[in-house]
């Protein structure tokens, strides 16, 4: 599955959890999930629950560690969807 595919799935599951001084507008590659979206850590967990669901992959402990931005999650969909 390429970037951009994975891009246009993974967008509208980050939309639910924004708050709401945040536009989805502001929800681009390089948005970083906690400073510039404002999710917090619980629906940042959220948020992977839902990836693992959307994409039928499993997240470790470690992965989350990775997951700063939009495409770090893009990056670790791919790399999990290819093993």
């Amino acid at each position: 599955m390429i970037s951009d595919e994975i891009y246009d799935l993974l967008e509208p599951i980050i939309k639910t959890y924004l708050p709401e001084d945040v536009s989805a507008i502001d929800i681009n590659r390089s948005s970083d999930l906690t400073r510039e979206l404002n999710i917090n850590s619980a629906h940042l967990v959220d948020i992977v629950l839902d990836i693992e669901d959307k994409f039928n992959i499993e997240f470790k402990n470690e992965d989350m560690e990775k997951l700063r931005n939009v495409n770090d999650a893009i990056l670790l969909i791919q790399q999990k969807i290819a093993k």
